[in-house]
């Protein structure tokens, strides 16, 4: 997840389908803040409305009211339907492309300690832990180096996306051609247009689902580094807290946890200071 609320825009002349109450509106907000942490604010009311009204059709269900109260009632199967419908996953490859390099001299430092472990925590599409696992096979000059990446997300979707490896062209267009010869192989027939990475990355990954509100993570540290990137602004600050604070015995007591450009967390002074820009390391080693 590295953006969340792609903004759908519903002008003065549309009809909407289904009624939809600032009531209704309140139920989603608190519907999502329970489950993902998410806080919507009142600009994203048109959002809800279009992305959740896809739900409506598709489910079967006549009025918004029918749909929250099956939610509130139990319907797991669509809770999930539900979170996906609300994030929308905008993410490229190498983006903030300065954290890259500093992961790389990072992971040189420790190439000798056994086998490095990492952490993408909002994997989306999977360009971030590809990203990543590309960093490792310039560190390593090889196709397998020592390397597992854990890639874990909240949307299912995206993860299934991930997990494929399978990307348009047109997405990989800022990449620099020798990248695209060494980490690509260009579809043909059917797959013409499109491009998968190689095998030797995928192997360094696990994808899995994450919700990283949840009270217990069925996850094992340490990692040497942890990409948690453009997701901790959509929480609150208790929320991020909350998160920081299990982020702590799952780091290495030398490992870094790389943030977004937009993100800070100086309110979590005493569990991490920063290093460099957006990157921190343990206020307690």
């Amino acid at each position: 997840m590295n953006e969340i609320y792609e903004v759908d825009s519903i002008s003065k002349d549309d009809v909407r389908e289904y009624k939809f109450t600032a009531h209704d509106f309140e139920r989603v907000k608190k519907l999502i803040y329970n489950r993902a942490g998410i806080s919507l604010s009142s600009s994203k009311q048109n959002m809800v409305y279009s992305r959740l009204a896809r739900r409506l059709r598709a489910t079967g269900y006549l009025s918004f009211k029918e749909y929250l109260d099956s939610l509130e009632n139990g319907n797991s199967h669509e809770w999930e339907s539900f979170t996906n419908a609300l994030t929308t996953n905008l993410t490229s490859f190498f983006r903030e492309q300065h954290h890259f390099p500093m992961l790389e001299r990072h992971v040189e430092k420790r190439r000798n300690n056994g086998k490095i472990h990492l952490w993408c925590s909002a994997s989306s599409t999977g360009e971030e832990p590809y990203s990543m696992a590309m960093s490792m096979v310039h560190v390593f000059k090889t196709y397998t180096p020592p390397i597992h990446i854990l890639a874990t997300d909240l949307d299912t979707n995206v993860l299934a996306k991930a997990r494929a490896g399978i990307y348009p062209l047109e997405r990989l267009e800022k990449l620099p051609k020798d990248k695209l010869r060494k980490f690509f192989l260009k579809g043909k027939g059917a797959q013409a247009g499109y491009a998968m990475v190689r095998p030797e990355l995928k192997n360094m990954i696990t994808f899995r689902q994450l919700n990283l509100l949840d009270n217990n993570w069925s996850i094992r540290g340490p990692f040497d580094a942890i990409f948690c990137r453009n997701v901790m602004i959509y929480f609150d600050k208790p929320t991020q807290y909350k998160i920081l604070q299990k982020f702590v015995p799952l780091l290495a007591s030398d490992g870094l946890l790389f943030a977004g450009h937009s993100e800070s967390f100086q309110h979590a002074a005493d569990l991490f200071k920063l290093r460099e820009k957006t990157v921190y390391e343990l206020a307690k080693k």
